[in-house]
């Protein structure tokens, strides 16, 4: 009786403890007003609209821009399906001869960004590249009359190349649900007569359609977000047609009427996403535990499975890493490397340091936040504060640029009242606003491996500790950060590299006479000497590797049988 009374008096306390987080309710809610802020200032720039300017966009500017961004979403959409399905199906349902090799080889191209590899392609298979120089001289050709292969410098170009650097997303989502099958629904099919592609049809693949959508929807979003290497490929979609028409056109409201149209967009990808994995949630059953046999392959067919594997690797992360490295090493560049380099590198680094903390510090902290309070409307706002993630790059530069300007002249205004003097502008310009332009950009990362890291914890940890007195501060210090410390230094990999590659944002909001490492190649790009920048690059790749090869491991802990594990 005393124990029950114990139970429902701490219960109780609970139940009033809960609701009254007035911190935790105001991180949410300012961090996702942080978020929000942006796009509703490029809401109200576009629908001031500029009247001069808005007829020729919409006769000659959007419709060619709408029609060349959907035909390079549905290529990429398709080619990346196409490789990282196949290469997925293969590792996780077959067994041969090196398959433990590529499995970790095939995610390594995301170390790369697209613009480099891009760069890298244009360069090597131009008509008068190393490429077609050699092949002109296997055919007895002397003089350059027209190009062998197709053009690099097209939207099939850009579809290639981009979905060679981008499908490890589908790959490693695909990988991992396909790994986790059930055994008991296969054999049942099998008992029931069903082959082998029939089991695939009806029962595996529509399983994973989930992870597909999620995939599917990264690579898109990625896509979507390019401005370097579309643009070096001359395909004019609507993230150039911002660049474009924000700077050499100098209209910001034309600029911010594109955008509104690349956020419709992208909302349309989050709801066909959405759409995709509706109803369609897999838990295993917890009365089975065992995975599928992997299916052997020998002789021809475990040679043409191994190809198959080691293709995209080869051409989308061996190829521009050898390219790289020669460049570096013939050039001289490591003895006679640039000096202004190793100023980039610093405010590479001090951007994504400052960036990297400042992300860590809000997406654990608002996932914290929603998990002290419980509240429906809490999980919202952690939605909400994660969204960033779908907005390019080159559309937040432009709705960011509103608001730091109205803070900056709300500071400017105070100063001047106590001094007499202005203080010019503080956050636009500056660093300040590439580092919170990198925060709202990346923030879904840190919150997403926070709410995956919190989920493993039980309530019970936290209600204990409300129960004798605690203080979430002193909860979070003593219980949560020791046990998310992993999911911590993941995140801070993630983010810190994903800021290292960062382009478009970086391009709009830098600071006057500052480069980042990315912006220092993008620059030798479009003076046409990409080669001069190969040590900048190498440097963004090599770093890349270590986050890569964390995810590496961490979907390699998911497989048993994994012979590297």
């Amino acid at each position: 009786m005393i124990a029950g009374r114990g139970r429902r008096s701490a219960s109780f306390a609970l139940r009033r403890l809960r609701p009254r987080h007035p911190l935790a309710w105001g991180l949410l809610v300012a961090v996702a007003a942080l978020v929000l802020t942006p796009v509703a200032s490029l809401v109200a720039i576009g629908s001031r609209g500029d009247p001069e300017l808005w007829p020729h966009l919409a006769a000659y500017v959007l419709p060619d821009a709408v029609a060349t961004t959907l035909m390079l979403l549905a290529g990429v959409a398709a080619l990346t399906t196409l490789i990282g399905v196949g290469t997925a199906w293969l590792v996780a349902v077959h067994d041969f001869p090196g398959r433990g090799l590529v499995t970790w080889l095939l995610p390594l191209p995301l170390a790369f960004p697209t613009y480099i590899v891009a760069y890298v392609y244009a360069d090597t298979l131009d008509t008068l590249g190393p490429v077609q120089g050699a092949l002109r001289g296997l055919l007895g050709i002397t003089v350059p009359a027209g190009s062998l292969l197709p053009e690099v410098r097209s939207l099939g170009g850009a579809v290639v190349v981009m979905s060679l650097v981008l499908y490890p997303y589908v790959y490693l989502a695909m990988r991992a649900m396909l790994q986790a099958r059930s055994a008991a629904l296969t054999e049942a099919a099998r008992l029931l007569g069903a082959g082998g592609f029939r089991i695939a049809r009806a029962i595996t693949l529509p399983m994973a359609r989930p992870a597909l959508a999620a995939g599917l929807a990264l690579v898109l979003m990625e896509t979507l977000n390019d401005i370097g290497a579309t643009e070096y490929l001359g395909v004019r979609t609507l993230t150039l047609a911002v660049f474009t028409t924000w700077l050499n056109r100098g209209s910001l409201a034309g600029a911010a009427q594109i955008a509104c149209v690349m956020l419709v967009a992208v909302a349309a990808l989050i709801a066909l996403e959405r759409h995709a994995r509706r109803g369609r949630s897999v838990a295993a059953s917890s009365a089975d535990s065992r995975a599928c046999r992997r299916v052997p392959l020998a002789g021809r067919a475990g040679a043409l499975a191994l190809l198959a594997c080691l293709v995209p690797v080869g051409l989308g992360f061996a190829v521009p890493f050898v390219f790289l490295l020669r460049e570096v090493f013939t050039r001289g560049l490591l003895v006679g490397f640039d000096p202004d380099l190793v100023r980039h590198a610093g405010s590479t680094v001090m951007l994504a340091g400052g960036a990297t903390v400042l992300t860590l510090a809000l997406g654990f902290g608002v996932a914290f936040a929603a998990r002290l309070i419980r509240r429906r409307r809490a999980g919202a706002l952690l939605g909400a504060a994660g969204l960033g993630y779908a907005v390019p790059g080159t559309v937040l530069a432009l709705g960011l640029l509103g608001p730091l300007v109205a803070v900056d002249e709300a500071i400017g205004s105070v100063v001047r009242a106590l001094t007499g003097h202005g203080a010019g502008l503080l956050l636009a310009g500056s660093a300040a606003a590439v580092t919170i332009a990198y925060t709202i950009r990346f923030l879904a990362i840190a919150t997403g491996f926070a709410q995956a890291a919190l989920a493993r914890l039980p309530v019970d940890l936290d209600d204990a500790a409300a129960s004798v007195g605690a203080r979430p501060r002193r909860v979070v210090a003593a219980v949560h950060l020791p046990l998310v410390r992993p999911a911590l230094l993941g995140a801070a990999l993630l983010v810190f590299v994903d800021c290292l590659k960062e382009l478009p944002a970086t391009l709009l909001l830098r600071p006057l006479n500052t480069e980042t490492l990315a912006t220092y190649v993008y620059q030798f790009a479009t003076r046409g000497s990409f080669e001069e920048g190969a040590l900048a690059a190498l440097l963004i790749v090599l770093v890349g590797l270590v986050p890569v090869i964390r995810m590496v491991r961490l979907s390699d802990d998911l497989d048993p049988d994994a012979p590297l594990a």
